[in-house]
């Protein structure tokens, strides 16, 4: 068995093993509104943040199908746990197309060092002698507590006041040193993301710690100089978006374990029937089911082909990017079509706190708002693309 399959089977195994655990840990985790110090742990023992991080720092560049089908599976435990695992360990993939000397920056005396995000672009940017200064507020940074780096988004103006030309979007990468975060994450779902706000005023960053929206999309980044693997070749655009959307699939995989140990078991006070023996209930279990094992196979197929391009196949079209795109978006709203009728069939003891139902409802729910995981946003520019419309999105 060579290196690789070793690592592969590694990895997926840690996780099934780690599924009880989380969800013993799962209340402890949404009432500190934060992912338990020692799961973070669990996970980098277990190298799940190594599993797209490039092997000059230690990663083991295994395949996203490795990564996502992880988290997934973390999901079906704690689906704050999975988010927050996702959203991390795709930062070690991006800062591999970074110019290397951001990742001798973070990893040269520690290649643990994990990095959180916000990439809304509401930054304030200038041109300074030797880089860019930086200042603003960002919400949103799912596990800023247990990163020590922090990828943010800002619009970077032209310099010297030059006119015309493209947005320049880019992710500046700040060191905690530059940062403050505010405890401000007091939500419904997902409560044990800590997604926290970040604030910075006037932090210097060098031109080489930004990464350009536009080499993402072209898969063109300066890291690519060093990181030559396939893996580094896929778009920026098509890789995060999936780690906010991935979560919900084990969530929904996590909700229907749950309903069959509870409903096989659960006997209705009122008329003394099995809740089991409802046909509507029995028909809320498949359909989950399915949906489930839908968005697995469309996820697998869409990185067997963005694999095959980043490998020298076909080139990705266009189209095929906008449709992935779409494919990503619609995973929320999916999982909600699959939990909504579960929670339906739960029976009174579903709406307490802490009951494991209860939770991937409202998580699954709480992703659908992420702006990534807008169905409308994205199935609508896909739908209209393919009506003769103009392509309305470029984080692809």
């Amino acid at each position: 068995m060579s290196e690789k399959s070793q690592l592969q089977q590694k990895v997926r195994a840690a996780a099934r093993e780690l599924v009880p655990v989380l969800r013993e840990r799962a209340d402890a985790c949404e009432q500190a509104r934060q992912v338990p110090a020692e799961t973070i742990k669990d996970f980098a023992e277990a190298g799940f943040f190594r599993i797209l991080q490039p092997k000059k720092w230690g990663g083991y560049e295994l395949d996203p199908h490795d990564f996502y089908d992880v988290q997934m599976t973390v999901a079906e435990g704690c689906m704050s746990s999975a988010w927050c695992l996702g959203v991390i360990a795709i930062h070690n993939w991006q800062l591999a197309l970074f110019d290397d000397r951001a990742a001798q920056d973070v990893w040269g005396k520690d290649d643990s060092v994990l990095i959180s995000s916000s990439y809304m672009p509401v930054g304030k940017v200038e041109h300074v002698d030797g880089g860019l200064k930086l200042s603003g507020q960002w919400g949103f940074s799912s596990g800023c507590d247990h990163c020590d780096w922090v990828f943010l988004g800002a619009m970077v103006p032209p310099k010297d006041g030059a006119a015309g030309g493209p947005p320049d979007m880019r992710t500046f990468l700040v060191p905690r040193s530059d940062y403050d975060i505010v405890d401000d994450w007091h939500v419904m779902g997902l409560k044990g993301t800590g997604s926290k706000t970040i604030v910075v005023k006037d932090a210097f960053v060098p031109e080489y710690r930004t990464h350009k929206a536009i080499d993402g999309f072209t898969c063109n980044s300066p890291g690519n100089a060093v990181n030559t693997a396939p893996l580094f070749k896929i778009p920026f655009g098509q890789m995060f978006v999936r780690a906010v959307s991935t979560a919900g699939i084990g969530a929904l995989k996590g909700a229907c374990d749950t309903f069959v140990e509870k409903t096989a078991k659960r006997v209705g006070k009122n008329d003394g029937k099995s809740a089991g023996e409802d046909p509507h209930a029995r028909y809320a279990l498949a359909q989950a089911d399915s949906i489930v094992d839908e968005l697995k196979l469309v996820l697998f197929r869409n990185f067997d082909r963005l694999l095959e391009a980043a490998s020298g196949g076909p080139e990705l079209t266009m189209e095929e990017r906008i449709k992935f795109r779409w494919d990503s978006a619609a995973v929320p709203q999916r999982c909600i079509d699959g939990v909504d009728p579960l929670f339906a069939f739960a029976g009174g003891s579903g709406i307490y706190q802490g009951n494991t139902l209860m939770r991937a409802f409202v998580d699954i729910h709480a992703s659908r708002a992420h702006t990534a995981n807008n169905p409308h946003k994205y199935g609508g520019n896909w739908g209209g693309v393919q009506l003769g419309a103009d392509n309305t999105d470029f984080f692809l």
